[in-house]
């Protein structure tokens, strides 16, 4: 079991980047075929070719050994070793418009928003039961105090935006990093209906922080309260006069923090009579109730309550998830470019930066969650290298998109010159960037 858990994370790597890259690779080699260029090879991986097969049209598909990403070779004139055999109507990449030449080089981040666009929806339509983000103890003195939040709101938007889980919350507080101002944090109560607005201030944000806290620095406290969400019809609480939106602060007299610590208690009390603290509104109450007895799965007894935290279902019709995939995907592209924007003005630490290290870590965890977190961690990976691969350097599909422009402006080819040139430094700056990046993740680890 041990050698499995080790070995996971080098094929959710493997996976992951197989997947991305050939999606990527796709993306280039059918707008390519689209306007004419002939493809001489499409590679999954790189090496010695393990598998091949050639199509009618001339282009070799190929599987090869080093499985870490994969080529389109198309048709230039300026590679004598693409040429190959020729045959009528064949044309070469630089024969096509400049208009076709940047759509080739689009193809391939725009295939990797696409299949983000396919798994958010695969997501939707499949749903998830997320706890419902109420919110714990609020520390004294912090944002979130100052503010006026209270424990037990459930938070519904971050700056406007529908929140439906912590995750969510995460993800709104994400792109303010670095910022000054406020965040509006819109909640509302156990029951209620209508909605405030809490303003949270800040003032430049964790801006060169290496790991912010986001949560904890607005003195909120990520947790599943001990709050009533469901009352199960077969349990003891559902006559105990326990209600729902109750908070319990504790049992026989110990503090409760959160849910798990309530369960605890509850479980370690079968057949017993135990007394709850409970916070309904601004008042406080005593409720008696007995656990009713359980077998666990260690054939030992345990107390049963019959009481779950909040929760809510997040699903969509095939219909509806689709315009919901395609915001998502927007919104994940916005906060990428936001927070590539603030790691060059300095806003954001560099230290986020991550390589393939961290990519198999973060596949790997998430394979183990289940399809839907490392869906999740697909979606966002394949968003990020569409983004990464439209930056205008050098040796990048947005280095191919800015000679197409330069050429647009000036009339003419860049010189193979200054291509030469601007391929080193494109190289340097891409090396650099992968440098720094194993270098954070090898100081995360050790």
């Amino acid at each position: 079991m041990e050698a499995i858990n080790v070995l996971i994370y080098p094929l959710a790597l493997i996976v992951t980047l197989g997947l991305l890259v050939t999606i990527h690779e796709l993306g280039h080699f059918v707008i390519a075929r689209w306007s004419g260029v002939k493809v001489l090879r499409f590679s999954v991986g790189f090496g010695r070719p393990i598998w091949t097969r050639l199509d009618k049209h001339g282009t070799e598909f190929v599987i090869a050994r080093i499985p870490f990403g994969g080529y389109v070779r198309m048709l230039d004139d300026r590679d004598p070793e693409s040429v190959g055999e020729i045959r009528p109507g064949d044309k070469a990449y630089l024969s096509v418009s400049v208009w076709w030449r940047i759509a080739i080089a689009l193809g391939g981040p725009l295939a990797n928003l696409l299949l983000a666009i396919v798994v958010y929806w695969c997501l939707f339509v499949a749903g998830a039961t997320v706890y419902v983000p109420v919110v714990g103890e609020v520390l004294e003195g912090s944002p979130a105090y100052t503010a006026g939040l209270q424990p037990g709101q459930e938070i519904i938007a971050v700056d406007g935006a529908t929140t439906r889980s912590w995750q969510q919350i995460g993800m709104g507080l994400l792109g303010r990093l670095g910022d000054s101002g406020s965040i509006q944090i819109t909640a509302r109560g156990p029951g209620e209906l209508s909605t405030t607005d809490y303003l949270l201030p800040i003032e430049n944000w964790h801006q060169g922080v290496d790991t912010p806290d986001l949560f904890g620095s607005l003195g909120l406290q990520v947790l599943i309260p001990a709050i009533v969400g469901t009352l199960m019809e077969d349990g003891p609480a559902a006559g105990s006069g326990l209600r729902l939106g109750d908070r319990i602060t504790a049992v026989d007299g110990q503090p409760v923090t959160d849910f798990s610590g309530w369960a605890l208690a509850i479980q370690a009390a079968p057949e017993r009579s135990i007394r709850l603290t409970v916070r309904r509104g601004d008042a406080e109450r005593y409720i008696d109730v007995v656990p009713a007895s359980r077998e666990a799965t260690d054939g030992s007894e345990v107390g049963y309550l019959g009481v779950r935290p909040p929760t809510q279902e997040v699903r969509y019709g095939p219909l509806a998830a689709l315009p919901r995939s395609v915001e998502e995907m927007i919104d994940k592209t916005s906060l990428t470019l936001n927070l590539l924007k603030k790691m060059v003005f300095g806003q954001v630490s560099l230290k986020n930066l991550s390589s393939p290290i961290m990519i198999a870590k973060v596949a790997g965890d998430s394979a183990r969650s289940g399809w839907q977190s490392f869906f999740n961690i697909l979606a966002l990976l394949s968003i990020s290298l569409g983004v990464l691969n439209l930056l205008p350097i050098p040796i990048l599909d947005g280095g191919h998109v800015a000679y197409c422009v330069m050429e647009i402006v000036t009339g003419k080819p860049v010189s193979e010159r200054v291509q030469a040139v601007g391929t080193q430094v494109g190289l340097f700056l891409v090396g650099s960037i992968f440098l720094l990046a194993i270098y954070n993740d090898l100081t995360r680890f050790f």
